[in-house]
Order: structure tokens, then C-alpha cells, then sequence
């Protein structure tokens, strides 16, 4: 911090400037930077204007200060850690997609919250999808992970270890990621025919399952993974393969008979008129 005394035509700058030279002096210049150049700058004035000598000799003096602190950080760090201290504070940033920031915020904010409240770090989201994270330790890296996992779209081929969330007679929802459901129909939950889901999966049991298809409308179709057999008594075994295929074929067996058919001829005769 440069400070100004002007007096009787005389102009003194001073570097490092305490409270009592700011309160009494004419200018409170404030100039940080790295060896490489000024990174930003900040001013009060109560001076009637200030020339361009002044404003030279006070950057000059300014860049002396900064290189002389500098020089001293190097001596006692000479190198950049390779390893950041757990209780270091740290921020990180990413981008997120606009359309998914009130998913992360959540209904009234709840998400947020949770997200902070879980982790112990602070969230900040701008409107162009940047995202501050801060925290120390894990907790900034743990509230990235979570926010990741709410804006990620699951791509089809791949595979995840979920939770079933929800039960209906066609098939089962299973919980990808926080927020994220897909369904397992019931043709899928097993080898062979299920007739009730509840005969294989109850709601809470974590299933391996793989993204088969994410249609337009974003909904999820699933495949479970190293199916297991059908239980005896829920369907047939091999339903897939059953159906036409479990059924006699008609071989030697003739042709089929229409209504009515008595083996002859169906076709309707002339009727005969007889003279008298």
C-alpha cells in the first residue's frame, strides 16, 4: 500500500503505509502483483489530482515492495508443495450445463443445502453455469462429486451399481444416480419368465445393470447384469424361448377343418328342375 503526504508544494509517497498515514496522508494506492507484472490496483484519493511523476514514483516504489516480499516468500518456499495441506482451504470450479442449475439447486434450494450441509463445503453458482466450490480437505472435492453426478447423463453401454427405488408390474426403477432412475422391465430381471418383479427384486436391494437405451424424452431403459435364474414357481423357465415355440407343431397332423366341413365338397350344387 503507497501512501501521499503533500504540504507547502512538497510531495513525499510512502510505501507499506500504516493506519495512521492512511488516516492523515492524501492517497491510500494499493498494487499487488507477481515478478512478472501488476495483477490488480486499488486507489483513494483526497489529493486535488495527481500527476503522472507522482503516479511513477509510486509505482516504481510499489514494484521495489512487491519484489522485495516476493524474494522473501521464494527463500522460505522455494518450490510449490507438491501436496496441498488437508487443512489448506481450497476452491474448485466447474462448468455445468444452465438447463441443469435448478437441479442442482434444487425446490427452494434444498439440494444445495444438502450438498453443504453433507460436506461441509460452501456452493456458489453463477447463471452461466460456473460453479465455486469451497472448502478444506475433502469436503470442496466431495461436493464436486455430487454435483457431477446430478448433472450427468448416463450414456448408453454403460454400467452401474444401483438401488431399486420402485416396484410395477411391468418392471422395476432403479436408481442410477442421485435424481437419475432407469427402468429394468420384468422380461430382464432374470433368466426365464417372472410373473411378478417382487418374485426377484424387493424395492431397496442394489442391482448391477447396464444402459441399454435413453430416448429422446430422456427416459432410461436398463439391463441387468449376470441375471440370475427364475425362481421355480414365478413363470416358466426360459419364458422367452416359450410361446409358439412350446407348442405341438401341426406336422401329420392334416389339414385344418373349417366349420362345417364334412370332408366332402362345401361348394353349392345347382338346384335340378324337373319337367312334369
Amino acid at each position: 500500500a503507497m501512501g501521499l503526504i503533500q504540504e507547502e508544494g512538497k510531495t513525499v509517497v510512502l510505501t507499506d503505509i500504516q493506519g495512521l498515514e492512511d488516516f492523515l496522508g492524501d492517497m491510500d494506492f494499493k498494487v499487488t502483483g507477481t515478478t512478472k507484472g501488476i495483477t490488480a490496483m486499488q486507489m483513494d484519493n483526497k489529493a486535488t489530482g495527481l500527476t503522472p511523476e507522482i503516479l511513477r514514483s509510486a509505482l516504481m516504489q510499489a514494484h521495489e515492495g512487491r519484489m522485495f516480499i516476493l524474494d522473501a516468500m521464494l527463500d522460505a518456499v522455494p518450490a510449490v508443495r507438491e501436496k496441498t495441506k488437508e487443512s489448506a482451504p481450497q476452491i474448485i470450479s466447474l462448468q455445468i450445463p444452465t438447463d441443469k442449475i435448478r437441479d442442482v439447486i434444487g425446490s427452494g434450494g434444498k439440494v444445495i443445502r444438502g450438498i453443504q450441509e453433507d460436506t461441509g463445503a460452501t456452493v456458489d453458482i453463477q447463471e452461466d453455469g460456473t460453479v465455486f466450490i469451497a472448502g478444506v480437505g475433502g469436503a470442496g472435492d466431495a461436493a464436486a462429486e455430487r454435483i457431477k453426478a446430478i448433472v450427468k447423463v448416463p450414456e448408453v453401454g454403460e454400467e452401474y451399481t444401483g438401488r431399486v427405488v420402485g416396484i410395477q408390474p411391468f418392471g422395476a426403477f432403479v436408481e442410477l444416480l442421485p435424481g437419475k432412475d432407469g427402468l429394468l422391465h420384468i422380461s430382464r430381471v432374470a433368466q426365464g419368465r417372472v410373473d411378478k418383479v417382487e418374485d426377484v427384486l424387493n424395492i431397496g436391494d442394489e442391482v448391477k445393470v447396464r444402459v441399454l437405451e435413453v430416448d429422446e424424452k430422456g427416459k432410461i431403459s436398463l439391463d441387468r447384469i449376470d441375471k440370475p435364474e427364475a425362481p421355480a414357481g414365478s413363470g416358466h423357465a426360459h419364458g422367452h424361448e416359450g410361446g409358439e415355440k412350446d407348442r405341438p407343431r401341426r406336422e401329420h397332423r392334416g389339414p385344418r377343418r373349417r366349420p362345417g366341413d364334412n370332408g366332402g365338397d362345401d361348394r353349392p350344387r345347382p338346384r335340378r328342375h324337373h319337367g312334369a
